[in-house]
């Protein structure tokens, strides 16, 4: 099979790459997938063992996931070992970067919001004077985003201002609660509104490339998957100058194999995208494959209590539900202390409270979780990190993975604009809270590092401008007319949103467009 060129070859089965099966086999192409783990088998690879017949009691296994907080001895082996597969920074600039190399990808486990990009994003230089516009606009990936959420079913109100576009939605109906309706009510003399959440509900309990997406294409008999391949670069023909097919390693035999392909399709996530496009020396005549990394600040927030529930008079009617504070700063007026703006994450919840937010330890401490046991009202923050060019990812010569490939040296940090905003989100969520009769327990305005939100963008960013952008508005390389890179690397800028949504409909985009050059022989 392997000697035999194929039309399109995918790197990566998360949502970009499935997205681009689905939308590409669709069209009668043949395509090959490359994914660098295994086919997740739940029923065959899980087991039940308590913490005690684990030889670190349930903790991370020291140095194998120093920096993905969502990992325990549970799980270790859903996450990229950093040991096998490490990556480099400064000591005093860290970076969280959370990988997955299942098939499915980071699809396996997102959070499931799922929001569209406003104007106010892809053309935030025309707003606001920084940075770049996008090459396209909200009108013009509308059609794509319905599609994608009629696929993920997104579940939602049609209730979002201009800067939170609404969607093809599964219409949530529900009332809100009671601790929600006063959290509203403290937000309107600020000129802040609240929002129903926007959820994808998937289909069988998932929400992931794996069953929304692959099974299309395999359905149409176009799709080849090869699982755990390690792509070390993509190959050029030496007549061309144009990529035409990749080497790849066999993750447990670690034999090396290639197979050549008439175009590739970059969808490994923004950081492997990158390091496999550094490695391969191409795309970048700009000199920006790399550079402008951003993402989401997260970890600033507000814990509160809500006192009519304390003592177990929390009620169904009093607690309960999620909203979503859209960005409310820098759209009819300039604050003069940040750019761009931020989004809160509101939950009520009929809960235990953590231990952290009581000065008290001991019987003292049991009372006070006792009391507030199900007052739980909670704020986090959301806010869009600046793309500036000093943030960056190069090769790190010096250290290889374990199949001998370079890895990413991280070079990025926040600057005063990110720490203004997590202390205003802090400020303006603590005073509604207030002014809703809620108890402020704990409060944090200092971000988590970057990287923390899992959301990483911008490193091969799109522009029209060969000189500007690495991809242009189709997210198809200015320097290889048959290399597309359609997951989170060609954002033009982070906004506050989770980038899930933008992503499955730039893909979409990108593989009709393709498609279409395809046919007339145009790629």
């Amino acid at each position: 099979m392997l000697n035999e060129p194929v039309d399109v070859l995918i790197i990566g089965s998360g949502h970009a790459g499935g997205m681009a099966a689905k939308v590409l086999c669709e069209k009668g192409v043949n395509c090959l997938m490359l994914n660098a783990g295994p086919v997740a088998d739940v029923g065959r690879h899980t087991q039940r063992k308590a913490p005690y017949e684990l030889p670190f009691r349930g903790f991370k296994p020291p140095g194998k996931l120093e920096h993905v907080f969502q990992a325990s001895e549970y799980n270790t082996n859903v996450w990229v070992d950093e040991q096998e597969v490490p990556y480099t920074f400064a000591p005093q600039n860290p970076y969280n970067w959370v990988r997955v190399r299942l098939f499915g990808g980071r699809s396996l486990f997102w959070s499931r919001q799922s929001f569209r990009l406003s104007d106010y994003e892809f053309k935030g230089k025309s707003h606001d004077g920084f940075g770049e516009d996008w090459p396209i606009n909200h009108a013009e990936l509308s059609p794509y985003y319905s599609r994608v959420e009629d696929i993920f079913q997104v579940y939602g109100a049609k209730d979002g201002p201009p800067q939170m576009p609404d969607g093809n939605f599964v219409l949530d109906n529900e009332p809100w609660s009671e601790s929600m309706q006063r959290f509203i009510a403290a937000g309107k003399p600020l000129g802040v509104t609240v929002c129903k959440q926007r959820t994808a509900r998937g289909r069988d309990g998932l929400a992931s490339s794996v069953n929304l997406l692959i099974p299309d294409a395999e359905r149409t008999g176009k799709l080849t998957s090869v699982s755990n391949a390690i792509v070390r670069e993509i190959t050029v023909d030496k007549n061309t100058g144009q990529p035409n097919g990749v080497h790849f390693i066999d993750r447990l035999s670690h034999r090396e194999m290639e197979v050549k392909a008439r175009v590739i399709v970059l969808a490994a996530g923004t950081l492997e995208s990158t390091r496999l496009l550094l490695n391969s020396k191409l795309a970048n005549s700009s000199g920006l494959v790399g550079r402008y990394l951003c993402d989401q600040i997260y970890g600033a927030g507000v814990t509160c209590s809500v006192p009519e529930a304390r003592n177990g008079r929390a009620t169904p009617r009093l607690m309960g539900g999620g909203a979503i504070v859209p960005r409310f700063r820098n759209i009819t007026s300039k604050d003069p202390r940040f750019l761009r703006g931020y989004a809160l994450n509101v939950t009520s919840r009929a809960g235990g409270l953590e231990p952290r937010n009581f000065a008290a330890y001991g019987a003292e401490l049991q009372r006070k979780l006792d009391e507030y046991h199900g007052s739980a009202f909670y704020m986090t923050l959301m806010g869009e990190v600046l793309a500036r060019y000093e943030n960056h990812v190069r090769i790190n010569p010096d250290v290889t993975d374990a199949w001998g490939i370079p890895v990413l040296h991280v070079e990025t940090k926040y600057t005063d604009n990110e720490f203004a905003m997590a202390k205003d989100a802090v400020e303006t969520g603590s005073q509604m809270a207030h002014d809703a009769g809620f108890e402020v327990l704990s409060s944090n305005v200092v971000p988590n590092p970057p990287g923390y939100s899992i959301h990483e963008v911008g490193t091969c960013r799109m522009h029209d401008d060969p000189k500007k952008g690495v991809v242009n508005r189709w997210n198809q390389s200015h320097d290889h007319k048959n290399l597309f890179i359609v997951d989170g690397a060609a954002f033009t800028s982070a906004g506050w949103q989770n980038p899930t949504m933008t992503i499955s409909a730039l893909s979409m985009r990108a593989s009709e467009h393709l498609a279409g050059e395809m046919t007339k022989l145009n790629v």
